[in-house]
């Protein structure tokens, strides 16, 4: 197995900022990606190595535009904890906030990619991920306070003692602006469906945001419909619900305004993580003040090119590399965001999928 080039060269090693524009709570995990394509694992003969896990590659994703990003994780005391550490560092991301598990070991993923549209997943994650070990006393509140943006998601809702970790960082934020749950919902780390519909629920209460495609949005809310789940959210007090509707585009909807975007299209090669670099956009777009159409437009390209990489982590792509298809912001021109007219490429776009 080998680790292989990145395709991002590693960003400016973080500051220390009093208030983060980012921070991130849950999985982290070292992903091993096969080399070929097309074959099953047992097939497979040569692995990369990368930093994966959803909040971890959201993270790195808004470092990749400046953000001062951290993620509340937790590895274990062992080599690849170890490398998971240095290379959140090494992209830009402050692991002030990791901590080191001393009985759990640190989890791996493993994938098998058949494009354009099937990338089963393999967590070894067993007994129990550190990530979900965490107790209230590895918060800071204060920072979790200050964040300009706080992102979590619902994994780290599946078991306690993470459940109610969770909840202390929701209650120090006091519903804040930019509070962001992802939906994130994976059916192995939970019991049944109707005990994740119960979490979710009570995590909405605490949000503002909310990001899922059409199944996640069905245990949240009871509805796939887009229009329909969208309102179902917004009626829980949130600000912004944000649908993922796959070869539909997305769909955002807020109290005044409806938007919906087309989907661009890619060749695919590897659609896992393209939704942690739509979240990782939109964190930024959030903070820029953008509209929301300019702003779904870049979270929607942004996804779709991690959608043509191999690797999550370090696929994340750049502000010029989004800029390139979708024109500059509407704020530096005073016009319509569309100034740079995107090619059709041969295959439609993939789902945003969280690794």
């Amino acid at each position: 197995m080998t680790q292989q080039s990145t395709t991002q060269s590693a960003a400016p090693q973080p500051s220390s900022p009093s208030t983060f524009d980012l921070i991130t709570m849950g999985r982290i995990g070292v992903d091993i990606y096969p080399l070929q394509d097309g074959v099953g694992l047992a097939e497979v003969e040569t692995f990369g190595k990368y930093l994966g896990g959803s909040a971890s590659n959201v993270a790195v994703a808004a470092a990749r535009y400046g953000l001062d990003s951290a993620v509340i994780t937790a590895v274990g005391d062992d080599p690849f904890g170890r490398y998971l550490r240095e290379e959140l560092t090494r992209l830009g991301v402050d692991n002030r906030f990791t901590r080191t598990n001393g009985t759990l070991k640190t989890p791996v993923t493993f994938c098998e990619i058949f494009p354009p549209d099937d990338f089963p997943l393999y967590f070894y994650r067993d007994p129990k991920a550190p990530d979900l070990d965490l107790t209230k006393s590895d918060l800071d509140l204060d920072s979790i306070r200050g964040a300009r943006i706080f992102w979590a998601t619902v994994t780290g809702l599946s078991v306690e003692p993470s459940r109610s970790t969770h909840h202390a960082a929701w209650a120090a934020r006091s519903r804040a602006e930019h509070t962001i749950l992802d939906l994130d919902y994976r059916p192995m780390f939970w019991p049944d469906p109707a005990t994740a519909t119960a979490e979710v629920s009570r995590a909405l209460d605490h949000v503002t945001v909310a990001v899922g495609n059409r199944e996640e949005c069905e245990i949240a809310v009871g509805e796939t419909d887009p229009d329909r789940a969208a309102d179902a959210l917004l009626e829980r007090g949130l600000e912004l619900a944000i649908v993922k509707q796959g070869p539909k585009g997305v769909l955002a909807k807020t109290a005044e305004e409806r938007v919906e975007v087309p989907p661009y299209p890619v060749d695919v090669v590897n659609g896992l993580g393209a939704g942690d670099g739509f979240g990782g956009a939109l964190c930024y777009g959030l903070l820029q003040g953008w509209d929301l159409d300019y702003l779904l437009r870049f979270a929607n390209v942004a996804g779709a090119i991690v959608a043509t990489r191999r690797e999550c982590s370090t696929a994340m792509p750049s502000t010029e590399e989004i800029t390139a298809v979708v024109g500059v912001p509407p704020t530096a021109t005073g016009n319509s965001a569309s100034t740079t007219p995107s090619a059709p490429a041969p295959t439609p776009a993939p789902e945003l999928k969280d690794a």
